[in-house]
């Protein structure tokens, strides 16, 4: 079977050289949990082949097989080229679900815990020459309720809003060579009023007084910045005007340099590190001028008041589940909901691959960033969602299309949060640790209801048209309804002007396959593609027509298995003429 994740799979912190380990591995289940007992990571029984990145579950695994099997295991032989022997060899995981330990030539190099975020290890002292091989053992509780799992079912069948899981590795596999002496991470903080951008670089490894950073910025292919720093510390710390460098339609308060879904305009940047005469170090990366704010409770991007047009993305396909199967499929989800008038989506439940927020940046998409949640609270859920979500903050920061963050949805492993401190504390919790890691985006302590302090109020509503336009005429009226007879916010709490959103609605089912409807799921029904455009306008204009809420995210862009509420098939296949949602969007 063709490999078919071939891209670059870091696209904000890209190096030119890297080896792909995607494509065919040897692979076992251990259900019995004897592989450790037995050396499985010194003799691999060599039973089944699987295509990575695609989880067995999946058809494009090769498998295809939803049954549980928690615990799996991975082998593959790999050869390390010659012009990298002199480097630290590093190997990268995109995600892995969710427990793994990774041996190299039958020595554990490292574990990790979480489905969602992604992780490297230092192989170099594993290594044996060229040929070398990777084994990879991954246990998963398929029915442990306190794992951030999202849409994955903890049972073996899935069902109404609950999707087949997703086990072992389901992002890029894939090996790179370091130098000793290395650019670690960058981060781009932009000041849109003061029109400067603040870079911040680490440094690994030895540095001296002949070390230096070269820094370039271009914009449109127009070089905007150059600047050598010598490194006489680990961390650099810069800030650059860019107003008065950009040639090309300059003026601070021109749209035409800033990042927008209209005009999503990147700064390329290339990061050289250099001792003496040596390049040591070579990044190539990129960032978006632009600015997510509040203000008198008003919604606003780069300062400019913003209605958001969502679509509801579950990020589900139906051959790879929660893995794309290629990077096409990625961007042509985007360029769907663009098709359809949509401006951007909330990521629902799942953290998804970088390769997505990248197209998203390039495209002009803007994305809600959710957490995969678990279903049940303990103190162990609670460790588990920030040891994650920290990382996942840190990885995807630099993303200008990331205008939102969502660590917590509908109460999910928080169910007794309307009245319960404990609960509630972990939701403000993840709220301040999320502000505590990023300043720049608004963020969410309990998307859809029940809220302790949120940036934004979003409500999740999938009432008819006529209640919704009945519902928001007010902000009173707004936080005092109690849809799908939930709070809006939480004993204890209450709504302090934040923007008002509805943040889900419509789910309206239609199966094109009348046949099999009465075996699918969804809020409301409809029997036609016309009846399905008639049903979207009639629900959205009613939230569009009221005065305090200032945007909207429709439930959803495909069907995913049983769940048949999108706008297109699972396939990507469109429900309806897709001009008509344009020309409804358009309108409002």
């Amino acid at each position: 079977m063709e490999n078919l994740i071939k891209e670059y799979p870091r696209p904000q912190f890209v190096r030119e050289e890297w080896l792909n380990l995607n494509g065919e591995w040897q692979f076992n289940f251990d259900d019995d949990d004897e592989g450790l007992k037995q050396k499985w990571y010194q003799n691999f029984p060599d039973k089944m082949k699987i295509q990575v990145p695609f989880a067995f579950q999946a058809k494009l695994s090769g498998i295809h097989d939803p049954s549980f099997h928690d615990i799996v295991w991975y082998k593959k032989d790999f050869k390390i080229p010659e012009t990298w022997l002199d480097q630290r060899i590093v190997l990268h995981f995109g995600a892995v679900d969710y427990e793994t330990k990774v041996y190299v030539n039958s020595e554990l190099v490292g574990e990790h815990i979480g489905g969602n975020s992604s992780f490297s290890f230092d192989i170099t002292d594993q290594l044996q020459d060229q040929n070398n091989s990777v084994v990879v053992r991954v246990k998963d509780p398929s029915q442990d309720m306190t794992i951030p799992r999202g849409k994955q079912y903890w049972h073996e069948e899935s069902a109404s809003i609950f999707y087949t899981r997703t086990t072992g590795i389901w992002q890029t596999v894939w090996l790179e060579p370091v130098p000793e002496t290395s650019i670690e991470k960058c981060r781009f903080t932009p000041h849109v009023d003061e029109g400067t951008i603040q870079m911040e670089m680490d440094i690994d490894g030895e540095v001296n007084q002949h070390t230096k950073l070269a820094l370039s910025v271009s914009f449109r292919g127009q070089e905007v910045i150059r600047d050598d720093i010598f490194v006489i510390s680990h961390y650099i710390n810069r800030s650059y005007d860019l107003r008065n460098r950009i040639t090309d339609r300059s003026n601070i308060h021109d749209d035409g340099w800033y990042w927008t879904p209209e005009h999503p305009n990147l700064f390329d940047v290339t990061l050289t590190l250099i001792k003496e005469t040596k390049v040591l170090d070579d990044i190539k990366t990129y960032f978006g001028m632009r600015k997510v704010s509040i203000d008198d409770g008003i919604f606003k991007l780069n300062n400019k008041t913003f209605y958001q047009k969502l679509i509801l993305d579950q990020g589900y396909f139906k051959e790879g589940l929660l893995t794309a199967p290629s990077d096409d499929a990625l961007k042509k989800d985007i360029l769907l909901a663009k098709e359809m008038g949509f401006n951007g989506a909330r990521k629902h439940q799942k953290v998804e691959d970088p390769r997505f927020y990248y197209w998203a940046d390039k495209l002009g998409f803007i994305v809600w960033g959710e957490m995969a949640n678990c279903s049940e609270f303990s103190e162990d859920a609670v460790e588990r969602m920030n040891k994650e979500w920290i990382d996942i903050i840190k990885r995807d920061y630099n993303h200008p299309s990331l205008i939102v963050w969502v660590p917590i949805n509908e109460s999910w492993g928080v169910s007794r949060i309307a009245l319960e401190k404990q609960q509630q504390d972990h939701s403000l919790g993840m709220y301040y640790l999320t502000k505590s890691l990023d300043q720049t985006r608004p963020v969410m302590s309990n998307e859809g209801w029940e809220h302790t302090k949120s940036d934004v109020c979003g409500i999740h509503n999938y009432l008819s048209s006529t209640e919704l336009h009945e519902m928001y005429q007010t902000k009173e009226a707004a936080v005092t309804q109690t849809p799908a007879d939930r709070l809006i916010y939480a004993k204890g709490y209450q709504y302090n002007n934040e923007p008002l959103m509805i943040t889900e609605y419509g789910g309206i089912a239609y199966e094109m396959d009348q046949e099999h409807k009465d075996q699918n799921w969804g809020y409301s029904h409809v029997q036609s593609s016309e009846a399905l455009i008639e049903e979207y306008r009639k629900q959205t204009e009613a939230i569009a027509q009221s005065p305090v809420i200032q945007g909207f995210c429709y439930t959803q862009l495909c069907d995913v298995e049983q769940e048949i509420n999108g706008l297109l098939t699972y396939d990507r296949e469109p429900k309806c003429d897709l001009r008509k949602i344009k020309e409804i969007n358009d309108s409002l």
